[in-house]
């Protein structure tokens, strides 16, 4: 659309214009009409081409981005398209949402094609550029002279002017290859931010869904907590009416019955409160319908994380996506620092350029003018020699100089925060997996125990606070369990996140 409007507002203004003096030499009238048009199909062309190169990746630095946010986590088939949200949610599916829609990957993601962009452009300042100009211009001239009217002249023309230059830069003393560096370099860091960003999406998705399943267990406890309490008030209740217990034993289970309802009834909210922050993690809707399956029961503790702690830091030091992208900044504020030095140093170029005008020519003053045709040319070479820029450069190699500093501190402050990572939680892992045996165990006896004590207040010997205790401690048994598993499952993604090895395959079987 832009093409058109600029070849019919240049077309009416060529209308307007008046006709060319007639044959002076070999120029004609026509040649003029021939050029306009040559100009206007050129500048239709042009308009095509820019629209074409706009999509057209010739240095393909597009490849090496992943065609989705997800990267390759979802392996090399992995598509983020998906429908109606399945019922029951599984992990997976929860997983595969975030990666592909999350803000924060499709934010990392969206920087990776920055950066591949950039490289493009410090490639593109290899290759020459070419630039072609043309202006058409009424021209309306007149010269009074006082006391000589035979030296007064007037002069109308439609005067035009086109050219082409081009400059190709062919030696800057590495200026070049030092910013093609840099991009390639933060090119890279961003990639390796982006697999950084996806593990801790990955993993706070996983840390999410559990805590959800843990809040679905929880009112699952609630509920059956409530029920029996409410059997126990009845049951109180019952006896007080027989007149074989005191009126007490009805108060305190009614007590315990509201303190119940009371914690199922908060137990919903926390419920609602994980879903929706789960939903929000896949970029939906917080009161988004989600159903989760029941906490599944048994767990095992995965072989190789039965390695020396010492290993796994040092080998997250060297390989989590975080202290790569960290080591990759390193190198582009070096590879920056060198370009802005190189900046201060000559350059050599190619230089040339070809224009023809129409402008008039005149013998002298008051003579008539004729038209004319000029045409100037030159090929040559440039060189470039920054003398004085006011001490600029010397303090932007320092400040360069300076960034890379800051940037050897980021890299070593990282380290440190992966080693920290990984180590709290490899414990983190170690205590819960522990405490899935000890919560069992728990479980177990608190179980037998509230049997024991339900036998023993029906048929009479036992008191309605054993009861009562007995089923709190059950109860809470039943809570730890399910947090056990959770923080079992939790603790088992986030050490893998913390060595940066969170994939799909991690979440096999669940």
């Amino acid at each position: 659309m832009s093409v058109d409007i600029r070849v019919q507002a240049l077309a009416a203004q060529v209308a307007k214009t008046p006709p060319i003096a007639p044959v002076v030499g070999s120029y004609r009238r026509c040649d003029g009409w021939a050029r306009i048009g040559a100009i206007l199909v050129l500048s239709v062309l042009s308009g095509s081409v820019s629209a074409v190169t706009t999509e057209f990746d010739v240095f393909r630095t597009e490849r090496t981005v992943a065609p989705v946010a997800a990267g390759a986590l979802l392996g090399q088939n992995g598509v983020c398209e998906f429908g109606a949200i399945e019922q029951p949610l599984s992990l997976r599916e929860t997983i595969e949402r975030t990666l592909c829609n999350n803000p924060k990957t499709r934010e990392a993601w969206a920087n990776v094609k920055v950066q591949a962009a950039n490289v493009g452009v410090t490639k593109g300042a290899y290759l020459p550029t070419i630039s072609g100009t043309w202006q058409g211009v009424k021209d309306d001239s007149t010269t009074d002279v006082t006391g000589k009217p035979q030296l007064s002249s007037a002069s109308r023309a439609f005067v035009r002017s086109d050219s082409a230059s081009l400059n190709w830069v062919l030696y800057d003393f590495g200026a070049r290859g030092a910013a093609l560096d840099n991009a390639k370099e933060l090119f890279a860091a961003a990639r390796a931010n982006q697999d950084a960003v996806l593990q801790t999406a990955f993993a706070q998705a996983a840390k999410d869904y559990y805590a959800a399943e843990a809040a679905q267990g929880a009112l699952v406890t609630a509920e059956e907590v409530e029920s029996d309490a409410n059997d126990s008030f009845k049951a109180a209740t019952e006896r007080v009416n027989h007149g074989v217990a005191p009126i007490t034993d009805a108060l305190q289970a009614q007590t315990a019955y509201a303190q119940a309802v009371f914690s199922r009834a908060k137990a919903e909210g926390d419920l609602q409160t994980a879903l929706g922050t789960l939903a929000a993690d896949m970029a939906m809707s917080p009161d988004t319908l989600i159903a989760l399956p029941p906490v599944a029961g048994g767990v095992t503790p995965d072989a190789e994380f039965g390695r020396s702690i010492a290993d796994l830091m040092d080998e997250a030091k060297r390989t989590h996506p975080s202290v790569v992208s960290a080591e990759a900044q390193l190198d582009a504020a070096a590879a920056k620092t060198r370009q802005v030095r190189a900046q201060g140093l000559p350059s050599i170029s190619l230089v040339s350029k070809y224009s023809t005008n129409n402008q008039p020519a005149s013998l002298g003053l008051g003579v008539p003018t004729f038209p004319a045709t000029g045409r100037d040319w030159y090929v040559g070479v440039q060189v470039t020699i920054p003398i004085f820029e006011g001490f600029v450069r010397n303090y932007q190699v320092r400040q360069a100089a300076a960034q890379t500093e800051v940037q050897r501190y980021t890299l070593d402050e990282t380290r440190n925060q992966v080693g920290l990572d990984v180590w709290t939680t490899y414990q983190a892992l170690k205590t819960a997996t522990e405490n899935v045996r000890n919560s069992m165990t728990l479980l177990e006896i608190a179980q037998r125990s509230e049997d024991a004590a339900q036998h023993r207040y029906v048929v009479g010997v036992g008191n309605i606070l054993e009861l009562l205790n007995a089923q709190s401690a059950l109860a809470t048994a039943k809570k730890q369990r399910i947090q056990s598993l959770t923080d079992w499952r939790t603790a088992r993604l986030q050490l893998a996140g913390k060595l940066g090895k969170l994939g799909m395959d991690r979440i096999t079987g669940e």
